[in-house]
């Protein structure tokens, strides 16, 4: 998530939660004075029956004040003392359109309002039903809402702080392992001549080889290094020659492998004219070495074969693969295996597999899976 990302977030929340209690409260203050107002304008009219001596003032006066009752938004049904409704007022599906006493949905809303309240009943008139105003209404849902979003507020500030905790320890980490591809810059350097003096000195073939191979041990390390300037950068994104990484790996373990006691096969199978995938070369390579470095670790004390291969896929994509025929992963621990942390070996540390994961799901895009299989272990990096 980009920095400023959750601030940003939550102060929308306060902003969307003190916006909304404003606006209840508003509401709720002028459905306060409205009724306010109608029960003042129904006083008048009582008031003003009693000193009207005209004819019918009497019934002009309780037509409104019966007027005023409907807007005062209270839904109300009353029927006979069987319950057979003979009037209604402010039922929710009667707006715009006249409905009919007899009408099954009136009956049923009936029982509606005797769950919320018991009617009024009277032996002339027969039984009231009413409902809640619209303003207890509304204070049964909003408080409700805003607890919501309060709650909401909280867990995004507990996720703030832990995010910015993790945060500022990733970027500790990462200026420490800039700092040590720095400082390893000035021996690699020197080693570098070292070498090339001893590939002017050395006449025998062992020498020779000898310092082949310190060379291929020398440029490791300076890719090493190169690996740790990129922690904590935005990956390069160049095509990457998959054939190329997964030759060079395989050829590298193929040197530095037991031959005589346990001894571990490493091979490669990579299939022609392979597509180009975009990405970064130098991270990538390592996450392919750690699951080769992984494969090769399960095979200790035991010996076997460790297959590295890269094929397409059918939507021009690339697979590379790495298998090996040791014990496997338990079914017990296969979802685990890329939790940060978690590792089956006593010495393991448990960073490999998570950091392969993250190289190749965040920094490219892609997928790493632990595939199914009935013998070893296999790990497919899946990329488009």
């Amino acid at each position: 998530m980009r920095r400023g990302t959750p601030e940003r977030l939550v102060a929308t929340l306060i902003l969307l939660l003190l916006g909304s209690y404003v606006w209840y409260t508003h509401r709720v203050v002028e459905d306060i004075r409205a009724s306010a107002r109608r029960s003042s304008e129904m006083f008048i009219r009582v008031y003003r029956a009693f000193g009207d001596t005209t004819p019918a003032s009497e019934i002009q006066a309780l037509t409104e004040l019966s007027q005023s009752i409907r807007d005062q938004g209270v839904p109300l049904v009353w029927t006979d003392l069987k319950d057979v409704p003979a009037g209604h007022a402010n039922l929710p599906f009667d707006k715009g359109h006249t409905v009919a006493d007899d009408d099954p949905r009136v009956r049923e809303y009936v029982s509606l309002l005797a769950r919320q309240h018991p009617p009024i009943v009277d032996s002339l008139i027969g039984k009231v039903y009413y409902g809640d105003p619209p303003v207890v209404q509304w204070l049964r849902i909003i408080p409700v809402l805003q607890a919501v979003g309060a709650a909401i507020l909280l867990l995004a500030g507990i996720y703030i702080i832990r995010t910015r905790g993790d945060a500022a320890r990733e970027r500790l980490w990462a200026g420490m392992a800039r700092e040590s591809a720095h400082q390893l810059g000035t021996p690699l350097s020197s080693l570098s001549g070292w070498i090339e003096l001893f590939e002017e000195r050395a006449t025998d073939p062992p020498a020779l080889a000898a310092v082949s191979h310190m060379r291929g041990d020398l440029e490791r390390l300076d890719r090493v290094a190169h690996r740790f300037e990129r922690i904590g950068r935005d990956p390069k994104f160049e095509p990457i020659d998959v054939s190329g990484v997964v030759d060079r790996i395989t050829r590298y373990f193929q040197a530095r492998v037991p031959t005589l006691a346990n001894t571990i096969v490493v091979d490669s199978e990579i299939a022609p004219n392979l597509h180009a995938v975009n990405g970064d070369a130098v991270l990538l390579e390592w996450a392919v070495e750690v699951l080769t470095k992984n494969a090769i670790d399960a095979l200790a004390g035991r010996g076997g074969h460790v297959q590295l291969s890269a094929w397409p896929t059918v939507d021009d994509g690339v697979v590379i693969r790495v298998s090996d025929d040791g014990p496997g992963v338990p079914r017990e621990l296969r979802d685990r295996v890329f939790e940060p942390g978690f590792s089956t070996k006593k010495s393991g540390w448990g960073i490999g597999l998570s950091l392969a994961k993250r190289i190749v799901e965040e920094n490219h895009g892609g997928r790493l899976v632990l595939a199914p299989t009935e013998r070893g272990a296999t790990f497919e990096i899946i990329l488009h």
